[in-house]
């Protein structure tokens, strides 16, 4: 047996610096908390064996003030995993699985960035960019590092470009953040900055920690009272809302799949369900999500932003195995109609889509834009007339399927700002059309005529009778006499006709590239 050169020994006693088993009590740390280490965090995210890591050996830019080897054991990798791996590869396959991993150690300098840190980041940005790679980064962390003194070149290191590639990547590569516990300062904005913000229910999350805020003079804050999950996911902040950090995992593992292209294998579920979907009420609310979930292949419904702007779902499903984006109104939230929030929240849903070529599926049932003084407090005007360049601007197809009501301007922006933007826009038998609500374009239309009526009785009777020449005159069979929808279709075949339209627009685009 040959002998075992001193340099590769002392590289191996380096390396193992950096790893858990020695680094037991960080790890004991991390664990007493009910928090997983960022190697375990790195370990559960990638495929097995596919981690190929850069600047493990780095420590804190310290050396002037501190002994090397308590660098070494106390400021591993300084605070940061980077590398190269594969991701979903199982589902996806080897050819688009591949992928950037980013993870922050909080139990290194409490996650700080520093000198060292920022370049590793900033290498690992670099190649996202030229080699169009996805990246998800986990941000647990407090901000920026004070203490690096080796760095005599700076003053207050405002140079730093760690930020600017970060959110230049936007539109280029899908980036994902993940965060459990306190993330802080630049942190915070690595983390909101994403395409996607995944975070447990035990985050904080702030554009300043208690020391930026105190030193501000603007009081004492404990960590645990800066941005907590529950205020930033009613904010919109947050995408997702995670258990913990391996349900965290999960859904970021999920939530890239969307963006690597088809799984393998997909279950389709009885589309006979459709059909006793709508109530025969046409004013009674029904959960639109059973619906979505049985259009979509099973369990591939993923929701983003749930609970900010309601009215809208967004978020992605599968169809026979191929990422589509969908959009849908809910009903049982300010009965479909469209407020400031929502318009936001899916105008930056589209822009991301559209961004990352994934085809859209728009489930309507609105009754328009919300109006009135309150919603135009929210700022309706700029951000509902947003969604409308949102739609003038895609590129990918858009299908739209009418499930009931479609009315006025906001119907117009669920479809990319007109009926005729869609590849394809069809409709159910329930379906109902008109510039503005039935009740309303009534009451406004013929204001006069029951006005006139004096009779409470005759004049409700009137009424009745009104509407329901409108909603005969506005039935899903009426627009497409008039060709302003391509068709009225059976419910249940509504997974079937929008996978062959997918794939004609599929085979339509290719061929758009010669």
């Amino acid at each position: 047996m040959s002998k075992v050169r001193p340099e590769l020994i002392e590289l191996y006693n380096r390396l193992e610096k950096t790893l858990d088993k020695s680094r037991s009590e960080a790890q004991v740390k991390r664990h007493t908390k009910g928090n997983r280490t960022a190697r375990e965090n790195l370990s559960d995210l990638i495929d097995e064996n596919s981690f190929i890591e850069f600047g493990q050996l780095a420590v804190a830019a310290q050396r002037n003030r501190r002994d090397y080897e308590e660098l070494q054991n106390a400021t591993a990798a300084d605070g940061i995993l980077t590398g190269l791996c594969t991701i979903n590869e199982g589902d996806i396959g080897p050819t688009n699985a591949h992928a950037i991993a980013i993870i922050n150690d909080y139990s290194v300098l409490a996650g700080t960035q520093g000198f060292f840190h920022h370049q590793k980041l900033d290498r690992m940005l670099e190649l996202a960019e030229k080699y169009l790679l996805p990246v998800i980064i986990y941000t647990e962390g407090g901000g920026g590092r004070p203490g690096d003194t080796d760095v005599t070149t700076q003053i207050a290191g405002l140079n730093v470009t760690s930020f600017a590639n970060w959110a230049g990547l936007q539109g280029k590569v899908p980036r994902i953040s993940v965060n459990n516990g306190y993330c802080f300062a630049g942190n915070a904005a690595l983390f909101g900055s994403a395409d996607f913000c995944i975070a447990t229910k035990n985050s904080w999350i702030g554009m300043a920690g208690p020391a930026m805020i105190e030193g501000g003079g603007l009081g004492n804050f404990k960590p645990s009272e800066i941005g907590p999950s529950e205020t930033q996911e009613k904010n919109g902040v947050i995408d997702f809302v995670a258990n913990d950090e391996e349900h965290a995992t999960r859904i970021a593992q999920q939530l890239l799949s969307y963006f690597q292209g088809k799984t393998k294998k997909w279950i389709a579920i009885d589309q006979q369900n459709l059909l006793k979907s709508i109530p025969e009420n046409r004013r009674m609310g029904y959960p639109v999500r059973k619906i979505i979930e049985t259009i979509a292949d099973e369990d591939s419904f993923l929701e983003l932003r749930k609970v900010y702007g309601r009215s809208v779902i967004t978020g992605f499903i599968r169809l026979e195995g191929k990422p589509v984006a969908l959009i849908a109104n809910d009903c049982q939230q300010l009965g479909g109609a469209i407020d400031a929030l929502a318009a936001e929240k899916a105008g930056d849903f589209l822009t991301i889509c559209n961004a990352h070529n994934i085809p859209i599926l728009s489930l309507i049932d609105t009754p328009g834009f919300m109006v009135g003084p309150e919603s135009e407090a929210q700022g309706a005007v700029r951000k509902m007339s947003s969604l409308f360049g949102c739609g003038a601007n895609l590129n990918v197809p858009i299908i739209a399927i009418i499930l009931r009501k479609a009315y006025g301007l906001g119907a117009m922006a669920m479809v990319g700002g007109s009926f005729i933007e869609p590849i394809y826009i069809a409709s159910w038998p329930t379906g109902e059309f008109g510039a503005m609500g039935l009740e309303g374009a009534v009451k406004l239309g013929f204001k006069k005529e029951l006005e006139t009526e004096i009779d409470e009785v005759k004049k409700e009777s009137l009424y009745n009778e009104l509407v329901a020449k409108m909603y005969q005159s506005g039935k899903a069979t009426e627009a497409a006499s008039h060709l302003e929808i391509d068709a009225v279709i059976d419910p249940s075949h509504t997974r079937e006709i929008v996978v062959k339209v997918l794939n004609s627009s599929m085979i339509i685009r290719e061929k758009s590239r010669f």
